[in-house]
């Protein structure tokens, strides 16, 4: 079975009807069993529940197959008459009429094997010549878990609410970023990675929950232990758990109402996940993620503004809110509300400039203080005192 060529669903289907023994798993066994192969960390190092042989999978091929049969699963406990293929491609279309199209072009049209495949592509890459390798994998894939929850509730419900997405997402920053302040010492690759986070949610993008409303919003088991996974992968991230760390981590289990064994459980889970495999996750082996991630990706905004420079200047031109919010950020600190602003209105910018489409990538918002930097350039010399005509 080879996750990158056409075929590839039908096949791992057909493989899964020889060893179904995981769908006879319960609903905490199969989610440990994701947990422990890494989907749930974001780092793929092997197929769940050792459903097939991966010695020759890379780790994007082992991400979209973990993909898939965690959907499989879900759909398999859910036990209704729609065919999986039809269902899953269903749910996804759902989501994407919820947000900016994420799989354009790639929905509408009779629902086969290939356009499901073609979806979970999607759902699992990035270009690399867009985003590093690292940025990618701990960010985007450590978040597919999402994908599950909300498969779950579309097959409950046969509708998927944007509210449930926006409310689960918004948990999941407000928790990390408790996690990340209960640090002793915080340091830069701190601060810089809930930024990273941040920018890679999908559906939410308001200010962030208090940490008690966020509890509110985790009801399930599932839900609940993937929220306390996350906060011990983002307690990780130095290579440690400190006391206060883990003192916190101790009372989100209590708030979550999960019993001590399975936060103690947790918290060994992930330091021995991380101890075990430290040389085989681009994370760890990296000492700066987001200098990497900068480095690699201000030489290409640079090329792709000076590319759209004219087309750019006529569209900052035709927004005049925008252009007098870019000039005054020249002379103060915008609000809190005017930056959003100002992102929210640069986003709509890019849409009509296809070159420009990275930054609607989950993660491409975090590329947006780049292209401020250089949007002053792009505006007329009266609105820079201190240019000097060359």
């Amino acid at each position: 079975m080879n996750p990158s060529a056409q075929g590839w669903i039908k096949k791992l289907l057909k493989e899964v009807e020889q060893t179904p023994a995981f769908l006879n798993l319960n609903a905490t066994q199969f989610y440990d069993s994701l947990r422990a192969c890494g989907f749930i960390y974001g780092s793929n190092l092997n197929v769940v529940a050792s459903v097939i042989e991966n010695e020759d999978l890379t780790e994007e091929e082992r991400s979209k197959t973990n993909l898939l049969l965690a959907l499989f699963y879900t759909y398999n406990t859910a036990k209704i008459s729609t065919g999986f293929i039809d269902s899953t491609i269903d749910f996804y279309t759902a989501i994407d009429e919820l947000k900016t199209s994420f799989f354009q072009g790639l929905l509408g049209g009779k629902k086969s094997n290939e356009q499901l495949e073609k979806l979970i592509h999607k759902r699992t890459q990035i270009d690399a010549n867009v985003l590093t390798k690292n940025f990618k994998y701990f960010i985007i894939n450590a978040l597919l878990y999402i994908d599950v929850l909300a498969y779950q509730e579309y097959l409950k419900n046969n509708t998927i609410s944007i509210d449930y997405l926006k409310h689960l997402e918004a948990s999941i920053e407000a928790i990390t970023l408790s996690v990340l302040n209960s640090k002793s010492h915080k340091n830069q690759y701190d601060e810089s990675l809930i930024k990273l986070f941040e920018s890679s949610l999908r559906y939410h993008n308001s200010k962030p929950l208090k940490y008690e409303t966020a509890l509110s919003n985790i009801t399930t088991n599932q839900e609940k232990n993937y929220i306390l996974d996350l906060a011990c992968m983002a307690t990780w991230t130095d290579k440690k758990i400190d006391k206060n760390e883990q003192r916190f981590l101790v009372k989100l289990g209590a708030d979550l109402n999960i019993p001590k064994e399975r936060t103690k459980e947790a918290i060994a889970t992930v330091n021995q996940f991380y101890t075990k495999n430290k040389n085989n996750i681009a994370l760890l082996s990296s000492k700066n993620l987001v200098q990497s991630f900068y480095n690699n990706s201000s030489k290409m905004v640079t090329k792709l503004i000076s590319r759209n420079r004219k087309r750019l200047y006529q569209e900052l031109k035709d927004s005049k809110e925008l252009m007098v919010l870019l000039t005054q950020s020249t002379v103060r600190d915008l609000t809190q509300e005017e930056q959003k602003k100002v992102q929210d209105q640069l986003l709509d910018i890019f849409k009509s400039i296809p070159s420009l489409a990275i930054f609607m990538l989950p993660g491409g918002a975090i590329l947006l203080p780049l292209v401020v930097k250089f949007i002053p350039k792009l505006l007329p010399s009266a609105f820079d005192e201190n240019r000097i005509e060359e």
